[in-house]
């Protein structure tokens, strides 16, 4: 018998904090789009991750033991990363319509080819990505 394998999906830092955080219909959204799902992401996701949490907890979005947990969790996901380096060439080509941070996510999801999943509606509006971007319908 073959394992069947999970079909690929790229993650950003905002939908990986609502994944981790938010009870609500954001975080049901992603839960629901990921579910089952090989989970990938940029090198650079838990930087962006951890500052979104740290952002939480100053507005008090979260309290500290929330926030805490959250980033033990995040660094407990199960997201495969990949460096820099071999997503740079397709992330510097889409610099004229994205961030170099928001490149990356892009440039992940056309190479394996995936969706990508966020809640930044900017993003799902984009011209230059040739990936599929699943915007959270409660955000887009």
């Amino acid at each position: 018998m073959t394992a069947q394998l999970s079909s690929p999906v790229v993650l950003d830092a905002s939908a990986a904090v609502a994944l981790l955080t938010d009870a609500g219909p954001a975080g049901t959204w992603v839960a629901k789009v990921v579910d089952g799902a090989a989970l990938f992401a940029p090198e650079l996701m838990p930087f962006e991750a951890a500052n979104i949490l740290r952002r939480h907890l100053l507005a008090g979005i979260l309290d500290p033991s929330e926030a805490t947990l959250a980033h033990a969790d995040l660094l407990a996901m199960p997201v495969r990363r990949l460096a820099y380096a071999s997503l740079a060439d397709r992330a510097w080509d889409l610099r004229a319509n994205l961030t170099a941070y928001d490149a990356a996510y892009v440039a992940l999801a056309e190479a394996l080819p995936a969706p990508l999943v966020t809640l930044d509606a900017r993003l799902g509006r984009a011209s230059g990505p040739r990936c599929e971007v699943l915007v959270c319908p409660e955000v887009a």
